[in-house]
């Protein structure tokens, strides 16, 4: 397989990820970081990060609506939940190690 199939493949792979996390939108990113150790936010700094080491200049905010499908504070409104307090220790537990 040549390197641009396999980008190809990568980035077909990825725009599915996101597709699928759109499509649970029930899921919050608490439990994805409890259960996964990563969140779309995480994404959307990875993706700020892996264009800056390409020489491309993209902001959280942009990277988030890419992400997330519509400008971030419209998600949250619409789709976050307060994280519980069970949520909140364990990922406090999670990141205190």
């Amino acid at each position: 397989m040549t390197m641009d199939k396999e980008t190809e493949i990568q980035a077909a792979v990825f725009r599915r990820l996101l597709a699928h996390l759109d499509s649970r939108k029930d899921v919050q990113n608490i439990e994805l970081m409890n259960l996964a150790g990563f969140c779309r936010n995480c994404f959307s700094k990875w993706t700020v990060a892996e264009a800056e080491k390409l020489g491309v200049s993209v902001d959280i905010e942009t990277a988030r609506e890419s992400v997330y499908g519509m400008p971030y504070s419209e998600w949250k409104e619409k789709h976050q939940t307060p994280a519980t307090p069970e949520q909140l220790a364990k990922f406090n537990e999670l990141n205190n190690k």
